[in-house]
């Protein structure tokens, strides 16, 4: 009876959000889009996985390529990816080849932003490049002069451990693509590559810098169970391939413990997984009652889910809606409003609002 009650609760508190908010579908033409970004309040730019690049006018619907120079290959779970407008340049994350037998790494450049054509300039690459279409990670955030990067390991799981090679780390660099003088390398861990921030990371899909205490905070994808969410953290390490944070490999032999000592704990595990994926730290009107929460997205799940935390302790979790728009590859909030501009793996790009 008990049970009976929670799920009852449960149903009725999930449809109670679904009966309050809104959606509206922008466009429904995209090909597996991964990433958006607000240029001003009625334009973004969008990535497609196959290299393509657009913008689109949210009031017309109307959508333009932009034609780069970049070097693209869209392989497994990689291609073009996380895509970034700062100040009248664009950031853009990507699997980049790399000439060596398919080989490819977790690439970011920087270029001019243009309508019709970007002239993009390489400002890191992942090394080495590896011959795998899995984990690019890939997310991009500023925060001041710097830009962090996700690095996932390419499902070459140990590698994460090792700070000597950068798949399965958090990159920081200038904006520029130098190197921070105050990175851990130069601040006790001298076996560090110059750029690593953190490392024991698998596959981070979402990156958030939150407006409230101006941490960054990340979601990443655990193997069979151990999605997380979880912060930043300088010189630290999350544990993977050592822990598995409650999840098993897909054989369904045991990883390592959920965590122990002596590595990073997230604030949030999902055991079994939900194909966590872009996450926010959620500022605005619209939602005013969520102001502080992070909103994170899933894959698999298909799900919005909200989480209200105080420092690093998981206060409650919501699911705001499930299966409404699909598998959710990005979100975003419109500063001008606060409505939520969502991705879906399907093609389509929807607003959320009241």
């Amino acid at each position: 009876m008990k049970k009976l009650i929670i799920f009852l609760f449960l149903f009725t508190y999930t449809n109670l959000y679904s009966s309050e908010i809104k959606f509206e579908q922008i466009s429904n033409d995209l090909n597996k889009p991964w990433s958006l970004s607000f240029i001003d309040n009625k334009n973004v730019i969008i990535t497609e996985k196959s290299g393509k690049l657009f913008t689109l006018n949210l009031k017309n619907k109307k959508k333009s390529e932009i034609k780069h120079n970049l070097l693209v290959l869209e392989d497994g779970q990689g291609g073009l990816l996380d895509v970034l407008y700062h100040e009248g340049e664009i950031y853009v994350s990507y699997s980049e080849y790399r000439g060596q037998r398919g080989a490819t790494s977790t690439s970011v450049a920087k270029g001019n932003f243009g309508e019709k054509n970007i002239q993009f300039k390489n400002i890191f690459r992942a090394e080495p490049p590896i011959d795998s279409g899995y984990h690019f990670g890939s997310r991009l955030v500023i925060k001041g002069s710097h830009l962090y990067i996700t690095s996932g390991e390419r499902g070459q799981g140990m590698i994460a451990q090792d700070p000597t090679k950068h798949p399965g780390s958090i990159i920081r660099i200038n904006l520029d693509g130098s190197i921070p003088k105050d990175n851990p390398k130069y601040k006790g861990k001298k076996d560090w590559l110059p750029e690593i921030f953190q490392i024991g990371i698998r596959n981070p899909q979402g990156m958030a810098l939150s407006p409230f205490n101006n941490k960054i905070y990340l979601s990443n994808h655990g193997a069979k169970g151990g999605d997380w969410f979880g912060t930043v953290n300088f010189g630290e390490n999350y544990g993977w391939k050592i822990l598995g944070w409650g999840g098993t490999n897909y054989s369904g032999t045991k990883i390592g413990p959920k965590w122990k000592p002596g590595f990073t704990k997230a604030i949030k595990y999902w055991v079994p997984s939900i194909a966590v994926s872009a996450i926010t730290i959620y500022q605005g009107n619209t939602f005013k009652e969520w102001n502080g929460d992070a909103l994170i997205t899933s894959l698999k799940d298909q799900s919005l889910r909200k989480i209200k935390f105080k420092d690093n302790k998981l206060l409650n979790e919501e699911i705001i809606f499930r299966g409404n728009i699909g598998r959710i590859r990005d979100i975003k909030i419109q500063k001008e409003t606060g409505d939520l501009y969502m991705l879906s793996d399907n093609g389509s790009l929807w607003r959320m609002y009241k």
